[in-house]
């Protein structure tokens, strides 16, 4: 379904019955990155997969400042009220995991519980921001001057999705149809008003987040699990767990274990 916030139309896909489950996408993903895992979980939950603004089948508006984490995160509050959903479990994937943690910190009446996927809370200094900035302004410049498609042959090479060389072809031919599907100027734009380097850094607010977190990281992505590793210290009432075999996209490279776990912990309701 379709969604109108302050003017930006968002694509909505919700399945399913109990509490809701909030899915929030990676960079040049969208919500169906989410079908074989909901197909796990709508048997227990009530799934509503956004589409990211710039994103899938959501609008990708010319003005930056509708990109921003907490504008994004307005926009999600606006969709929940209007689905009059008080409140929801957030998951959230890579871009979206950074997205899902912003939401947390900014509306945590709203949350049931938190799942970050190969997640990070920004980067602690800014002289990183200031370099992450630049390196996204570049990958901006490569979509602008080259096209999507280059942008899309680059990306899919990059060493973070190195452990995805294993899946089937078809699942991979899958990734990239859904990556040249999106339009180039949302894309752009996520990089600038989303990026890494424009975020709020939440490290030193990690403390802060009282409802139950569960950490999600593969074993292959040694960045990521690390980060999970350090955010696990900082937050209360933080669950880690690190799956075997497979990088970044857990969810892809092992679906039915992923799907299993969330479960499972979302129906515990408290994962420390």
């Amino acid at each position: 379904m379709l969604i109108n916030v302050d003017g930006v139309e968002y694509y909505v896909e919700i399945k399913g019955e109990g509490e809701p489950l909030v899915f929030l996408h990676g960079f040049t993903g969208d919500s169906t990155t989410w079908e074989k895992v909901s197909l796990l979980l709508s048997s227990s939950f009530q799934i509503i997969a956004i589409d990211i603004i710039g994103h899938g089948k959501t609008e990708s508006p010319m003005d930056i400042s509708k990109y921003t984490m907490s504008n994004v995160s307005s926009d999600i509050i606006a969709i929940l009220n209007k689905l009059k959903i008080n409140k929801a479990h957030i998951l959230g994937y890579s871009m979206g995991g950074r997205l899902a943690l912003s939401f947390a910190m900014l509306y945590p009446e709203r949350i049931l519980s938190l799942v970050l996927e190969s997640a990070s809370p920004g980067l602690k200094t800014a002289e990183e921001r200031r370099a992450r900035v630049q390196q996204d302004e570049k990958l901006a410049n490569m979509i602008l001057d080259k096209g999507i498609e280059e942008f899309v042959n680059y990306w899919g090479q990059i060493p973070l999705f190195n452990s995805q060389e294993r899946l089937p072809k078809s699942i991979l031919s899958e990734i990239r149809i859904k990556r040249l599907s999106n339009n180039p100027l949302g894309l752009v734009n996520s990089l600038r008003g989303m990026g890494t380097g424009s975020q709020t850094a939440w490290w030193d607010h990690l403390q802060n987040l009282h409802m139950p977190v569960l950490l999600l990281c593969g074993e292959l992505d040694v960045k990521f699990c690390d980060i999970a590793h350090e955010m696990k210290s900082l937050i209360p009432h933080a669950k880690l767990v690190e799956f075997n075999g497979v990088g970044h996209a857990i969810h892809v490279e092992d679906r039915i274990k992923f799907g299993t776990i969330v479960r499972k912990q979302l129906l515990k309701q408290n994962f420390a």
